[in-house]
């Protein structure tokens, strides 16, 4: 799809043409693959489920003049939204999706009717682990990915994985985090305050009451597992599920048991 004349591949499982969908949102650096095996499983039961790549990550396009804000990115997400059809969306959210999806539904509350969020920061009152600050400080994060190599990266992201990362996830991830994205990482830091990631506060999805469920890999190293619990603050009624074992990429390292906490929720919401 383009939106914008920024092009994103797109992945699609269930009926064709549906006007409720689940929307799969991924995070840094992540793609829309990394939802291809929750995208399956939500066609498998007859839901409609889009997954793509936003501006500057994996595929698609990466416009240097993108202002890689979280405002900015969900605006794509409306675009995205009106581009494939979609009136009514349940969205799934992960790392910096999560600010990304929430901060569309504040701008969009009658298209908005869900929300699954998977290791992402709360809407407030977060803050930044040590390598974010390295992204957001100017020289040094310019060195940082001056000076990258495979083992570094590879040791960086299995962190916080008793269970391991799969070594065709690690490949994915390291081929998509070209010059384009670590540009696009840069920035997309930068412009960001972790204190107040969505430009909304808490109480605007307290008044929207919907329906939520918080899934959380409890070794994450990036967003320690206290911040699951500031979800409540937007989401007092929210449902949540504990993995273990899982870390911050859980969807990488449990798949299975992201699918338990994640599909029932979604065939229970979409059907009501």
């Amino acid at each position: 799809m383009e939106v914008d004349r920024v092009g994103a591949p797109v992945i699609e499982a269930g009926p064709a043409g549906e006007r409720q969908a689940v929307v799969f949102v991924h995070g840094n650096p992540g793609s829309r693959l990394d939802w291809e095996d929750l995208v399956g499983r939500c066609g498998d039961v007859g839901i409609r489920a889009v997954a793509f790549d936003l501006p500057g990550f994996a595929q698609a396009d990466k416009p240097g003049d993108f202002p890689c804000t979280v405002p900015a990115y969900a605006s794509f997400i409306e675009g995205a939204r009106r581009q494939l059809g979609i009136d009514t969306v349940h969205l799934v959210l992960h790392d910096f999706g999560g600010p990304f999806g929430l901060a569309w539904a504040a701008t969009a509350p009658d298209a908005f009717a869900s929300v699954v969020i998977v290791n992402a920061p709360p809407v407030s009152g977060y803050r930044w682990y040590p390598l974010a600050h390295v992204w957001r400080t100017p020289v040094a994060g310019e060195l940082l990915h001056l000076t990258l190599v495979r083992p570094t990266f590879d040791a960086i992201t299995r962190r916080g994985h008793p269970r391991g990362l799969p070594q065709a996830f690690l490949d994915r991830m390291w081929h998509d985090y070209d010059r384009g994205t670590q540009r696009t990482v840069l920035k997309l830091y930068r412009t960001t305050d972790a204190a107040r990631m969505v430009p909304a506060p808490p109480e605007v999805f307290r008044a929207l009451g919907r329906p939520a469920r918080v899934v959380w890999g409890m070794h994450d190293v990036y967003i320690p597992t206290r911040f699951a619990e500031r979800h409540r603050e937007a989401f007092p009624n929210a449902e949540f599920i504990s993995l273990p074992d899982s870390g911050h990429f859980a969807l990488a390292d449990d798949p299975e048991s992201v699918a338990r906490a994640v599909i029932p929720f979604l065939q229970r919401v979409t059907a009501s």
